[in-house]
C-alpha cells in the first residue's frame, strides 16, 4: 500500500460523519426505509443470491472514500470508476437492486434519499432478509462526484490476505480486531469464485503444495469443485449455509472449512482465533458485535463536496 493512500486512510478514519442519525428522512420521505426494503424482498424472491452482493456494497463503498456511493458511479470518458476495480469486477453484482430502489425513492420523493444512504439501508436489509440481525441505521450522507479505480485497488484486501494485514488495514479505519473478525462473518451468505481459492488449493504460499489448514474432506470437496483446469469463475459457497445469515461461517472455520485464506487466517492467528472460536458457539454475540461493525463502518467519511444524486449510476448535471 503507497504510502499516499495510507495517509488517505487516516484522514478517513479522523473525519466521522457528525449529522448522521436514525429518521434522518422522518420529515422529507417518511416511507424511505419501506420503500427500499420493498424492493430488497422483491430483490431475495427473484434471486436469493443478489442479497449477498448487495450486503458487500456497503464494505466496498466504505472503504474507498467512505461512504458516498462512489462504488455506483459507472465509467465515463474521463473517469475510471470502481466497478471494474479487482476486487469487484466478477465480484460485485446486482447493481439494478440499488437502481430499482433508487428509481422507487426518486417517485415518492425526489432529490432526497442519497444513493450513499441506500447503500447502507439494503446491505442492513440484506442482512434481515436471509436470518441476520435488525437495526436501526445512521442516515444523512451525500453522494460522492467522482470515483477512483485506483483507490479501491490499493485498498480493498484480495482473498489471499493474512490476518496481520487485515489487522493493521481495519485499525487504519479505526475498526478493531473485533469489528475485523465479526465483519467477516459477512460471508456467512454469498459465493465465491474457484479463482480466489487456487492458491490455497494447489500452491499455498508458493509451496506448490495445498494450505494445510483445509481439513483433508473439505479439501477433497474442493479439488473436484475447483480443479486446475476448472473455469474459475465456478462458484462455490462461501460456508455450508450461503443463503442464511448466522454463524455457520465460524463453525466452518473452527473445522478447517473456511474458503478463502483471508477467512481462514481468522482461525489460525492468535488475535483473532478466541473471537471465531467465541463467534462460533454464541450466535447472538456474533450478531450484536456484527451490527456494532456495520455501524461504525457506516460512519466513515472524507470532507469532500457531494450531492444528491437522481441516478446513482451517474453524477447530476
Amino acid at each position: 500500500m503507497s504510502p499516499l493512500v495510507s495517509l488517505f486512510l487516516l484522514h478517513i478514519v479522523t473525519a466521522f460523519a457528525t449529522q448522521l442519525h436514525p429518521g434522518y428522512y422522518l420529515g422529507t420521505c417518511p416511507k424511505a426505509e419501506i420503500i427500499v426494503r420493498d424492493v430488497m424482498k422483491k430483490a431475495f424472491t427473484r434471486d436469493p443470491r443478489s442479497l449477498a452482493s448487495i450486503m458487500r456494497f456497503q464494505f466496498h463503498d466504505c472503504f474507498v472514500n467512505g461512504c458516498d456511493a462512489s462504488l455506483l458511479l459507472d465509467d465515463t470518458p474521463t473517469m475510471l470508476g470502481e466497478k471494474l476495480s479487482l476486487s469487484n469486477i466478477n465480484s460485485l453484482r446486482s447493481y439494478e437492486v440499488i437502481d430499482e430502489a433508487k428509481a422507487a425513492l426518486e417517485k415518492a420523493c425526489p432529490g432526497i434519499v442519497s444513493c450513499a444512504d441506500v447503500i447502507i439501508m439494503a446491505s442492513r436489509d440484506a442482512v434481515a432478509l436471509t436470518g441476520g440481525p435488525d437495526w436501526q441505521v445512521k442516515l444523512g450522507r451525500l453522494d460522492s462526484l467522482t470515483a477512483s479505480q485506483e483507490a479501491s485497488d490499493n485498498v480493498m484486501p484480495s482473498p489471499t490476505s493474512n490476518a496481520t494485514f487485515l489487522i493493521d488495514l481495519f485499525g487504519k479505519f479505526n475498526l478493531s480486531v473485533k469489528d475485523l473478525v465479526a465483519l467477516s462473518g459477512s460471508h456467512s451468505i454469498g459465493k465465491a469464485r474457484c479463482f480466489s481459492v487456487m492458491s490455497r488449493l494447489y500452491n499455498q504460499s508458493g509451496t506448490g503444495r495445498p494450505d494445510p489448514a483445509f481439513e483433508p474432506k473439505f479439501r477433497e470437496k474442493l479439488n473436484k469443485l475447483c480443479p486446475l483446469d476448472v473455469d474459475q469463475n465456478v462458484t462455490v459457497g462461501l460456508d455450508a449455509s450461503p443463503v442464511v445469515f448466522d454463524n455457520q461461517y465460524f463453525k466452518d472455520l473452527v473445522s478447517g472449512r473456511g474458503f478463502l485464506n483471508s477467512d481462514q487466517t481468522l482461525c489460525t492467528f492468535p488475535q483473532t482465533r478466541g473471537l471465531v472460536k467465541q463467534f462460533s458457539i454464541n450466535q447472538g454475540v456474533f450478531f450484536k458485535a456484527f451490527v456494532e461493525g456495520m455501524l461504525k463502518m457506516g460512519d466513515l467519511k472524507v470532507d469532500q463536496p457531494g450531492e444528491v444524486r437522481k441516478n446513482c449510476r451517474v453524477v447530476n448535471y
